[in-house]
């Protein structure tokens, strides 16, 4: 990819949630869910997010909208600083930033009708008179694959495929340049997921938007994605293109996502890496390399140093002592 500024650039951002016990309530420790992460987005660009549930992937996408209070670290979305910024100086970057969910349903009110719902972000976020809005949101439905009659009913009355296209209407109403994905096609159907796949590249292409895409389906993530950044307990491990990272993975927690693929990967041969024991717990973070107390080939210095942020080849980052 020709390097150019990066649409969204994240330096060494951090997530922690305070533990509180007491009857005062005191905050006696932090749940770390994103540590030291450090990334660029390019623009026109799909970069896939994975890695087990917990591994803070889903709160990194929060964070950067602002969903989520920033702990520490920069985000800066074409050039300007929006990491802490408060909800009423955010509010003009909302317009170019939007979230896709995993379940449409719970994002959507039951009692209000999705026509409703669509309108809401004309009238938040812009002056158009009522007619020119409802004529918006007639075009969205359309655009999705749905239809203008659709306007008069409720999430209840959609199947979860269709629920989904209308929270992609809703991601898409006001143009934005960035659209987190989160989990978006998890909770879907095999067939219904290559639908809402194949729209999601349409809108892509029709709207030039760039995605950032969360998912624990590194099946789904190698046909959808660009480059793709693996996450270990809020922490990267590994980044590269959707070539390297498959055809030469470094880190051994990367081996092991891959080999628990159900589909083989063409041109490898199965080999199923076993991972001992359970992911740490992030009120608890483990000393040095984060995935030490599972990694098969861990050394003693893995225990007490924190692997460095390395470049290995062009564009294919590690973060790894032994590689």
């Amino acid at each position: 990819m020709t390097k150019q500024q990066p649409l969204l650039e994240v330096k060494n951002v951090k997530k922690y949630f305070p533990i509180k016990s007491g009857i005062l309530k005191r905050t006696t420790g932090n749940v770390q869910a994103v540590k030291n992460v450090s990334i660029d987005v390019y623009e026109g660009e799909t970069l896939g997010v994975v890695g087990e549930s917990g591994c803070g992937k889903s709160t990194f996408g929060r964070t950067i909208l602002g969903l989520e209070e920033l702990t520490d670290g920069s985000i800066k979305f074409r050039g300007e600083e929006i990491g802490g910024l408060a909800e009423g100086k955010l509010k003009k970057f909302k317009k170019e930033m939007q979230m896709i969910f995993q379940d449409p349903y719970a994002s959507l009110n039951p009692r209000q009708k999705v026509g409703d719902a669509l309108e809401e972000a004309f009238i938040i976020h812009t002056t158009l008179p009522k007619i020119e809005r409802l004529k918006r949101v007639r075009e969205l439905l359309v655009e999705v694959g749905l239809q203008e009659e659709h306007y008069e009913r409720y999430p209840h009355e959609f199947s979860g495929g269709q629920r989904q296209r209308i929270g992609i209407a809703r991601a898409i109403a006001l143009n934005p340049s960035l659209i987190v994905c989160d989990e978006a096609v998890s909770a879907l159907d095999v067939s219904v997921q290559a639908q809402i796949i194949k729209l999601l590249k349409k809108i892509q292409e029709s709207h030039q938007l760039t995605y950032l895409f969360i998912s624990h389906d590194l099946g789904v993530v190698r046909h959808v994605c660009d480059r793709v950044l693996v996450m270990y307990l809020g922490a990267t491990a590994e980044l590269g293109s959707s070539k390297q990272l498959y055809e030469n993975p470094l880190h051994p927690y990367t081996r092991a996502l891959l080999s628990a693929i159900p589909r083989p990967i063409p041109g490898r041969k199965k080999e199923r890496v076993m991972l001992k024991g359970e992911l740490p717990n992030p009120s608890n973070y483990p000393t040095g390399c984060p995935f030490h107390t599972r990694c098969p080939i861990a050394q003693e210095h893995c225990k007490t140093v924190v692997p460095e942020w390395r470049e290995i080849e062009d564009g294919h980052f590690v973060a790894c002592h032994e590689v």
